[in-house]
């Protein structure tokens, strides 16, 4: 009996082992259910969620879950800045235009008035505002260089005027002609084969891409003088930040594609430079970077850290805007913890909005985020500390914590100097014209047009910081360069043009 009941014991305990094996075993696959499908969520909202990553500064208090974090508890003596949120103004949808708009006056009579204007005085008129558009027309400019000899001495050798300079020698491009077309390329992202089919079928007009793609190469020849002009003023700027974005190039080694990237570089309030690469590693950035010395402002990407590993004249700083864009990806798993760190780094971005409004120098920059701003800097880094180890590694929680703890001390680097922006969105707003165009032309045809490429949008991109017409300003570059010199070529930058027209205007 006794054995019976030993046996029945050890049965028990070995359904008991299985029994919380399989609990355990249950909650294991349930934990990863969970995160399995927040993983999924988070992917379809990638797909075809909202994009937007603003937040209403109440919404966190509404969320399910909310909780304030144990750091907020001890909060110090100083109370946060009252930001009050702007009204947005609404937007004028009047069509604006220039004052200087050339102007026609067509006049509308009555009939009987045509018929005996003798018979009536006019006591007034009501006027129609009607905006028109002469359709493009292309024309052939003929060059004629007449000869001429001497009516006493005829037996000397004619004289003719000698041909100016032109942008192709040998060539039925003319400046203007060639402008258009880079300006519908790189700013209207029309490819080269939609050019030729409008000049084909709208204009009767035969020139081949082929064509066209010679004189485009042949203008980023005579504008790399002036890009490296600006390279060179970059590198001398002392702040700089700098992001990359892919493009795929046609003809890379063994067929099909590859893959390459532009590195955009911008200084504030100046310049915007593209360099083209055909890989993203750490050695690409020497070619700019290797003369510089300052701050260089990026993501998290690693390539920038291995690149300043070693060279104290580099110092990193972060980018908030990354680091709240994990915050927002992880909201739906985690909307208390997750709003509530939205909500504090929305009023680091309001401070940052007020000194924008204010026009503020690096000085009062420096003393507001010293007396605001590093009190909030210092109540999230605490809170997420805090909170690191509740959440797992890989999902998206995890990692939002644990890429903002990574990156800390570059992400509070802005609040200890006046210069820095709180965010690299600046040269991020630079890389949108090239992921418009990527759209149209899927991709470059050749790893060298990559060059070419940074050299035009680096131009095009900075005449739109200085806020110039491109077109006006290429077409009398392209008129100019070469009648030039190289070293009179500097003259010719964005920032430089720009002073000489507003002197000619101002004489």
């Amino acid at each position: 009996m006794e054995a019976k009941l030993a046996a029945l014991r050890e049965k028990n305990k070995e359904l008991n082992v299985r029994v919380k094996t399989s609990e355990k075993q249950i909650r294991e696959l349930e934990k990863q259910n969970v995160f399995l499908q927040r993983k999924n969520a988070y992917l379809i909202a990638q797909l075809f969620g909202r994009k937007s990553e603003k937040l209403d500064p109440n919404q966190p208090e509404l969320l399910p879950g909310f909780e304030i974090p144990e750091a907020a508890e001890t909060e110090d003596e100083n109370p946060l800045p009252v930001l009050t949120r702007s009204r947005r103004k609404r937007r004028d949808r009047t069509p604006q235009l220039p004052e200087d708009i050339p102007t026609e006056e067509i006049f509308l009579d009555p009939e009987e008035v045509r018929a005996n204007p003798e018979s009536f005085v006019c006591i007034g008129e009501e006027i129609t505002r009607e905006l028109d558009v002469i359709p493009a027309a292309y024309i052939l400019k003929l060059l004629i260089r007449r000869k001429f000899v001497r009516k006493i001495e005829r037996n000397l050798a004619p004289i003719i005027a000698p041909l100016p300079p032109r942008l192709i020698p040998c060539s039925i491009a003319s400046a203007s002609l060639v402008c258009d077309i880079v300006l519908k390329k790189y700013q209207d992202h029309l490819p080269l084969y939609r050019q030729e089919r409008i000049l084909r079928e709208r204009h009767r007009i035969e020139l081949s891409r082929k064509t066209m793609s010679d004189w485009v190469r042949v203008v980023a020849e005579w504008l790399k003088p002036i890009y490296n002009h600006l390279a060179e003023e970059l590198r001398l700027s002392g702040y700089l930040q700098v992001d990359e974005t892919p493009v795929r190039y046609a003809n890379a080694e063994g067929g099909g594609s590859g893959l390459g990237y532009l590195w955009v570089y911008h200084h504030p309030g100046s310049d915007v430079l593209y360099e083209w690469h055909t890989g993203r590693g750490a050695d690409c950035l020497e070619k700019m970077l290797g003369g510089f010395a300052g701050t260089v402002q990026s993501d998290g990407y690693s390539a920038y850290k291995s690149y300043a590993r070693g060279r104290e004249q580099i110092v990193l700083c972060g980018c908030w805007a990354h680091a709240r864009r994990k915050f927002f990806e992880a909201l739906d798993e985690e909307p208390g913890f997750a709003g509530w760190i939205l909500n504090q780094i929305g009023h680091l971005y309001r401070i940052e909005s007020r000194l924008r409004r204010g026009n503020a120098g690096a000085r009062l920059r420096d003393a507001v985020r010293g007396a605001h701003s590093r009190m909030i800097l210092e109540r999230i880094e605490k809170s997420l500390r805090l909170k690191l180890s509740r959440f797992l590694p890989q999902s998206q929680m995890g990692k939002a914590v644990a890429y903002t703890l990574r990156h800390w001390k570059q992400l509070v680097r802005y609040s200890e100097n006046g210069i820095l922006e709180i965010d690299n969105n600046l040269v991020e707003n630079a890389i949108r014209p090239t992921c418009l165009g990527k759209k149209n032309w899927l991709f470059i045809g050749h790893p060298e047009a990559g060059e070419r490429s940074a050299i035009i949008y680096t131009l095009l991109e900075s005449c739109k910081r200085h806020r110039i017409n491109p077109q006006e300003y290429l077409r009398d570059v392209l008129s100019r360069l070469p009648a030039m010199k190289m070293k009179q070529t500097k003259e010719l930058t964005p920032a430089n043009w720009a002073k000489a027209q507003n002197q000619q205007q101002a004489a």
